[in-house]
This record gives structure tokens, sequence and C-alpha cells, in this order.
């Protein structure tokens, strides 16, 4: 017990050392090292989010393979969908499992199928660290199919390490690092006052507002009982919504809905 303890306490000078490191690669491998002494888990990644900007990678422990969907698929628009997006803009703070941020539909909607099933996670939590202004930061820890999903001693140890981890993260980055590409800038530039409003994303359609702010919470996720709660509005006139949308969309399906999605993200990185 004594020499795991002292392994423990070396793990931990390590970490704290590594808040004081310019390189943010020392100070996730250390945070890494430090959690999994407690907790099991097979992926780490590190974003910041700023509203509804392309949000920076600080930090991930993937394959190029798996980069390319757990980071480089994402930044191009499926984070715009992602419950933790949603939530970190929204500026909760401290421990949070996928299952209880993620909208009533959001493991059978389109957004569910076409992307996050890629992942092959059996399931994502996440520490959640505001930052001064409007900025956020998410360390998400991930666990595959393979290994399952976390348990309950594990989720309530994580709860609990929640305070520590935040003010870890904190030391390491006060602010969002400044050097972001020109393009999240332009992002910035044009989104509304209300960073958490989603729904200039499709100023290129022949939408109105409500039928706009249908749409950002169809793609999330949420039933139409959850959409009608949301917009305080009855399910009978969120049906409405959706007919309408689909009509001047000229499609069917919540499937349609997610490929025009894909299709304005595409256009959005050209």
């Amino acid at each position: 017990m004594s020499v795991l303890r002292s392994d423990e306490y070396n793990q931990l000078a390590t970490l704290i050392a590594a808040t004081r490191e310019t390189s943010g690669e020392l100070f996730g491998k250390a945070l890494v090292a430090w959690l999994r002494q407690h907790v099991s888990f097979d992926h780490c990644v590190i974003f910041g989010y700023r509203g509804a900007s392309r949000p920076p990678l600080l930090f991930e422990t993937f394959s190029p393979a798996e980069s390319h969907v757990f980071v480089a698929l994402y930044q191009e628009g499926p984070y715009l969908l992602d419950p933790f997006h949603h939530a970190a803009v929204e500026r909760k703070e401290g421990f949070w499992r996928m299952r209880e941020l993620a909208p009533d539909r959001f493991y059978a909607s389109e957004y569910y199928r076409s992307y996050y099933s890629q992942t092959k996670l059996a399931e994502e939590v996440g520490f959640f660290v505001p930052l001064p202004g409007k900025d956020a930061l998410v360390v998400s820890l991930m666990r595959l199919h393979a290994s399952g999903p976390f348990g309950t001693a594990d989720a309530r140890l994580l709860r609990d390490m929640a305070p520590a981890v935040i003010g870890f993260i904190r030391l390491r980055w006060p602010a969002l690092p400044a050097d972001e590409p020109a393009e999240t800038k332009q992002d910035e530039a044009i989104a509304p006052v209300n960073e958490f409003e989603r729904a200039h994303i499709w100023k290129s359609l022949s939408l109105t507002p409500r039928e706009k702010h249908v749409v950002d919470l169809v793609l999330q996720g949420h039933s139409t009982e959850s959409i009608a709660r949301a917009m305080r509005i009855v399910p009978g006139t969120v049906k409405v919504h959706r007919r309408n949308i689909y009509r001047k969309l000229k499609i069917k399906s919540q499937a349609g809905l997610f490929a025009r999605f894909v299709e304005i993200m595409d256009a959005r990185i050209r």
C-alpha cells in the first residue's frame, strides 16, 4: 500500500509541475496518468469552446486514424450537435456523463447514427471548466464498447475529483489560446450577440427564426415533446413547424435534414 501511495504522490507532483509547462502535451499526459491511477479509460481529449466557433484541440490520446474521427471530422461541424459543446457554451461546471446531458432522442438521432456511432464509444464523460469571458474547456474521458461504460463507483469517484481537475485545468489554461485560425475569428464576427444561439448557421435557408430554432433542436436529438418544452409551445405547433421546414427544404426525413446540415458545414470550411 505504501508503494502505491508513493506512486500516487509522485504522479500528483508531476501533474502540479506540468501546470507550469508551456506544452499542453506534457500537462495532458500528466493529467491522464494521474486520473488512470483512480479510474480506467481508453481515451482522453481536451477541447476549448467559444460559442459556435470551431473548437481548438488542446490535447488528445488518439492514433492518427482515431483522430480523424474524434477530432478532424468533429471540428468540421458535428461539434455543433454535440451535447458536450452545448453544455460547455451554457457554462456548466463539474463532472457530467453524456447520458445526463444528451437530449431524449439523442441515441436515435441522425447525428448519432451518422457521426457519433463511428466513435464506437460505450460512454463518454467530461470535466467542464468555464473560463473567463465566454470561453470554456472540456476534458473528455472515453471508454470503448470493448471496455464497457463507467461504473457507478467510477463515476462517483470522478465527480469527487472534479474540483481538483478543474483547479489544475485553470492553472494550465487560465484562458483559451489566442492564436486560433482566421476562419474561427470570422465565425465569431458573424455570430449573433447571444453565443448560445446557433440559428445563424441556417441563415442560408429560407426559414423563419422559429423554424431555424426547431431545426437546431431536431438535429441535436430532441423529441417533439422536448422541443415544445424548450420553446414553450405545444407539440402540435412543433409538428407544424417540422412539416413547413421539410416542405421548404424539399426533404422528407431527419436524414435529409442532417444531409443539408452536412452540406452547409462543407460550404463553411471550403
